[in-house]
């Protein structure tokens, strides 16, 4: 097997792993959002980075960015946990949930593109990390 071939192997076992743990006690991203997190979602207020994080969209009130905050704490915390896991990094574990949370994203939602602009996303999907399947 080819180091490239063991890195998308590993890749697709950490993406994996994130779904799953994604639908413990601790989701990362859930139907059941809070009204003021689905709110700033839905006008563009925050978005889906490339890393697996939330991202303020442009300058936004404290609140808003302490709850982003929170939230990337919270995914933090979950990605820390599945990468112990899969044995990966937590930055892979990340990356490898990005993956899934850009693909979920829903027309109107903001996302941050690969060269860091953010963009609202139409019916085509987004770009997403290199190595998502």
């Amino acid at each position: 097997m080819t180091t490239m071939s063991i890195k998308s192997l590993k890749f697709v076992a950490i993406a994996i792993a994130a779904a799953l743990l994604a639908t413990g006690s601790v989701a990362v991203h859930a139907d059941g959002r809070s009204p003021e997190y689905a709110d700033a979602r839905a006008s563009g207020k925050v978005g889906e980075q490339q890393d697996g994080y939330l991202g303020v969209v442009g300058s936004q009130p404290a609140s808003i960015v302490a709850m982003v905050r929170d939230l990337n704490n919270k995914r933090r915390a979950v990605y820390t946990e599945g990468a112990a896991a899969s044995k990966s990094t937590v930055q892979e574990y990340a990356t490898a949930t990005a993956c899934r949370l850009l693909a979920d994203t829903k027309p109107g939602e903001k996302y941050q593109a690969p060269d860091g602009s953010w963009q609202t996303r139409g019916s085509a999907m987004p770009p997403r990390p290199s190595g998502c399947k």
